[in-house]
């Protein structure tokens, strides 16, 4: 009787087993790149009816959720033979019973709580604050410190004894470099916006000047001054401070312990004493501003520095009992060349503290790198060189940055990023036990783009997320479960499925959730994740990568992902940060002497939380920066102007989490006794990936045809493609498919600034007494602003593709009727117009039709008007999109040619005069680079088009 027992109950477990391996091996979900599962083992205990299953393979590596956990339950549940569908079933993959890896933040009840930061909170002062926001976050992520970074840089590899990237060139970029168009234009901006304080253990700085002004050594002509007060005075301090006192570095060499440093006792009044760093800037432009410090028993939480620039006066609070010895990220300014009363720093020693405030040095700019490894420099601008190399610039100590003691750069770079948070965080809350420099971070983050490659057409490869359980008993330094990490990683990986599926038109592919020993995962002290957003060696993943519409959707959904995971981590709400505001337009006020500022909200569909309640509006005088910006309630804003000064408007939307980008930027200007009053139209609001090359045999980006427009500038491009031939896929060397040259590292490519109105209204300025206005092309399309209200229109198209719009043909064509003036520039307004309607308008009312386009070539010249042959760029460069091929005109009726290219003295410019005007250009009017030969063509048109 014993032994039919026996023989039944293996029977039964021979049933379960086939049963169950059935049920794994046909498992699939939605997430197809997964890979496939399986049964590892059961285990079964009658006695107290208990069946538990562990899966393998992929199954662990997909999303778990609420409903779909309970639904894979039912299903095995259904498969199982006799009683033991009633046994108690537990389903574990990933270590864990499945149930458990669905991400606290998609659980309407049960969170787990050893995935929680629970008690464990930073109280204090954030680690650096900007006190001259007009506005506060409450629901955003105020006071939270996150680091993070984009995958590799430029690293010295000894056994070739050169420089190198990590990763191979191929289709115009390296993963060294595609990431950085992500996380640093992106990604970082909307963290900060929602007041989070971002570390990265790269330079983020662009700029290859670097001014260093310090009390110890004088740089040039820059200047470091002490005020003293009373018997407030500056004295050193006990620790060593910042001094460069060589050009290059060695291992082992930290600049921050070469020198002194220096503090004073705060005082409750203002303006008594204080250090002024005044730094002798070589070349005007756009510089990071970093400060450095020493921590002493009585430092302060909130020591105030000013940074004044070109726009003004901005004032942040810095915590000096945290972040000593390094460079500490204030922000970035506009600087005028040489020495100025509006370029410094100024820490003052007032503060409602008793206590001291610590002063060192400053640095201006990114710089170029200065570490030596065998006796060579990369010769890079310091923002392409590996963490490695910033962080010994940055003061970090020897084992941080060379955990391999000098042997191997490749190993040490990928280790600095996470041993730089460590020792960030060292004594902080987030990691109590180890020693550091006590800077609350509690998240790290790791972008990158290396993930394979597909030879069937359109395959994505899509994003992959790993995080690492397996060490430390599972458990982080501040006490909280290692899975913390798989609920951050999960997060990423579904609202990049969701939000990039929007804006692709398609499935965006998501991966697997991967628990592996990857060290940028292991090491960190706190929650931590790689995402492989997508492969820069795939050409239909680089379709989309390289467009900057994906790149701005795919960093807000990251950051998105960030907010809720970091307001689950403390149980707090949160709110997302608008969209950008767009219709923007100004207008001459009713009141005298005043401009009217006018813009509208965007609502986002998949965010209601993300819905303005405010707006700030920020402003430019001349040719200054912008200043800290004026908050309004209503999407409207007047503006008292004082005539013959040019003012520059951008606007942005702001709630209780945070601010959104910009919107584009729009000028106006009141001239003294105005002759008329001129509007200009932005309609030049193009953003793109370079030209995709996609046929049978060939596949890849075409820079010189069409380098795309990126969002400001791209440092993205190592190259021009010169490998296309679809054979040679997977391959990485010059036969290898999409094999590109280095001639464009270290050069960021200009691309769309959006900031054009301001050159053509600095032109029209030149040319006599002209007030000037503007507006985006939505505003006039929409109805909002009438074009017979104003004398001129100046029309920006840029290298808008698509032509004119129907919409906008109606509003030209009715305005021309009216005996208007008309003005428009771009590069496809020809070429752009294809239709018999679209050919109509131009041949009949704008009076040109199509005469060709140029074919490629370098830099042009362009002959007429009296000018001395003023250039276009017409290859990718750092200081204006590249006007590839421009369009060729042929004057229809009465029309005749005022300007023509160099290149084949083909027409590049028309004019007419009946009883209305209008001059078109086939190449964008901003695209002459030359201010002085802009300014005397404008003078001849508003001659042509004003003059009766």
């Amino acid at each position: 009787m014993l032994g039919a027992v026996c023989v039944s109950a293996q029977s039964l477990e021979k049933n379960i087993e086939e049963r169950l391996q059935e049920f794994f091996n046909n498992y699939s979900t939605t997430y197809a790149n997964t890979g496939k599962s399986r049964l590892e083992k059961f285990e079964i205990d009658h006695q107290n009816k208990q069946l538990d299953v562990y899966a393998g393979g992929g199954f662990g590596y997909q999303p778990f959720t609420e409903q779909g956990t309970a639904a894979i339950y039912r299903a095995v549940k259904a498969i199982l033979p006799g009683p033991t569908n009633y046994y108690t079933l537990r389903i574990i993959a990933d270590r864990r019973p499945i149930e458990e890896l669905i991400p606290n933040a998609f659980r309407k009840e049960k969170k787990d709580k050893t995935r929680m930061w629970g008690n464990v909170k930073y109280r204090g002062d954030a680690w650096v604050k900007n006190l001259s926001r007009p506005f506060d976050i409450s629901k955003g992520m105020e006071n939270r410190h996150i680091g993070l970074w984009q995958s590799h840089g430029r690293y010295y590899k000894a056994d070739k004894n050169e420089w190198t990237w990590q990763r191979p060139r191929l289709f115009c970029t390296a993963e060294d470099l595609y990431t950085r168009s992500i996380v640093v234009p992106f990604l970082i901006p909307m963290l900060e916006n929602a007041g989070a304080v971002v570390f990265t253990p790269r330079e983020r700085d662009e700029q290859q000047h670097e001014v260093i002004v310090d009390n110890d050594r004088k740089n040039g002509r820059s200047i470091y001054l002490e005020k003293n007060y009373k018997k407030y005075r500056w004295n050193a301090t006990s620790r060593p401070g910042f001094a460069q006192l060589k050009r290059t570095y060695r291992d082992g060499e930290n600049p921050f312990e070469q020198g002194t440093a220096r503090y004073i006792r705060t005082i409750g009044k203002a303006e008594k004493a204080f250090a002024q760093w005044i730094p002798d800037i070589p070349e005007t432009g756009r510089y990071a501003v970093y400060v450095s410090y020493q921590t002493m028993p009585e430092s302060v939480s909130d020591a105030r520095y000013t940074v004044f620039h070109k726009g003004g006066a901005t004032e942040f609070s810095v915590n000096q009992q945290m972040g000593a010895g390094t460079w500490v990220y204030l922000g970035s300014f506009e600087f005028d060349k040489g020495l100025n009363d509006y370029g410094m720093v100024v820490l003052s020693n007032e503060n409602h503290q008793e206590g001291v405030v610590c002063a060192d040095a400053v640095r201006f700019g990114g710089g170029v790198g200065n570490i030596e490894r065998n006796g060579s420099t990369s010769g890079m601008p310091r923002y392409l060189e590996g963490a490695r190399y910033w962080a010994q610039w940055a003061g970090m100590p020897f084992e941080v940055y060379s955990k391999s003691k000098g042997a191997n750069d490749y190993n040490d770079d990928i280790n600095a990023r996470s041993l730089t948070i460590n020792y960030l965080n060292g004594g902080s809350v987030f990691n109590p036990a180890q020693q550091g420099l006590r800077v609350p971070i509690e998240m790290s983050f790791a972008l990158h783009s290396d993930a394979g490659f597909s030879e069937e057409d359109n395959q994505l490869i899509g994003s992959l997320g790993i995080y690492t359980t397996g060490v430390n008993d599972g458990i982080l330094e501040a006490g909280i479960s290692r899975y913390a990490s798989r609920d951050l990683a999960d997060m990423v990986l579904t609202g990049l499925n969701r939000d990039l599926s929007a804006v692709c038109g398609t499935s965006w592919a998501r991966r697997s959730l991967w628990n592996r020993n990857y060290s940028e995962t292991r090491l960190p002290s706190v929650p931590s994740m790689i995402l492989e957003l997508l492969s820069h060696q795939n050409f239909s993943d680089l379709k989309y990568g390289f467009d900057p519409h994906f790149q701005f959707a795919a960093a807000r959904s990251i950051y998105k992902s960030m907010l809720r995971y970091t307001a689950t981590m403390h149980g707090t709400d949160y709110v997302v940060q608008p969209l950008p505001p767009t219709h923007f337009s100004i207008s001459e006020g009713r009141k005298k002497n005043t401009f009217d500022l006018s813009w509208s909200a965007v609502e986002d569909a998949q965010e209601p939380t993300a819905t303005p309640t405010g707006y700030i509006v920020y402003t430019r005088v001349g040719r200054g920066g912008f200043d800290n910006g004026t908050y309004v309630k209503s999407p409207r804003f007047s503006f008292k102007a004082e005539a013959g000064i040019v003012y520059s408007f951008k606007v942005t939307a702001v709630n209780k989490g945070g601010e959104s980008f910009p919107s584009e930027i729009l000028t106006a200007y009141r001239a003294h006794r105005s002759r008329g009053t001129a509007l200009i139209i932005n309609a030049f609001d193009r953003l793109s990936a370079p030209e995709c090359v996609e046929t049978t045999t060939q596949q890849g980006f075409d820079l010189l045809s069409d380098p795309g427009i990126p969002y400001i500038r791209s440092t993205a491009f190592c190259g021009v493609q010169q490998n296309f031939n679809r054979k040679g896929i997977g391959l990485e060397s010059e036969e290898g498919l999409g094999y590109s040259g280095s001639e464009l590292e270290g050069i960021p490519v200009a691309g769309n600034t959006f900031d054009y109105p301001f050159i053509h209204g600095k032109a029209i300025q030149t040319a006599g007494a002209y007030t000037f206005v503007s507006c985006s092309d939505e505003a006039v399309e929409s109805g909002k602003v009438q074009l017979t209200d104003y004398d001129m229109v100046d029309f920006i198209y840029g290298a808008q593709k698509g032509g004119i719009s129907p919409e906008m043909q109606r509003h030209i064509a009715a305005y021309c009727q009216a005996g208007g003036r008309v003005m428009l520039s771009g590069t496809y307004i020809a070429s752009g117009m294809n239709s018999p309607s679209a050919l109509g308008f131009t041949q009949e009312v704008l009076k040109y039709t199509y005469g060709g386009s140029l074919p490629l070539s370098h830099n042009g010249g362009l002959k007429g008007m009296g000018t001395d042959r003023p250039e276009i760029l017409r290859m990718p460069n750092p200081h204006c999109y590249a006007v590839s091929r421009p369009d060729c005109l042929s004057p229809s009726g009465t029309a005749f040619p005022i300007l023509s290219y160099e290149d084949g003295n083909h027409c590049a410019a028309i004019a007419y005069k009946d009883r209305y005007a209008a001059i078109v250009m086939g190449f964008p009017f901003e695209a002459v680079t030359d201010e002085g030969k802009r300014n005397s063509m404008m003078r001849a048109i508003m001659d042509f088009l004003m003059k009766p």
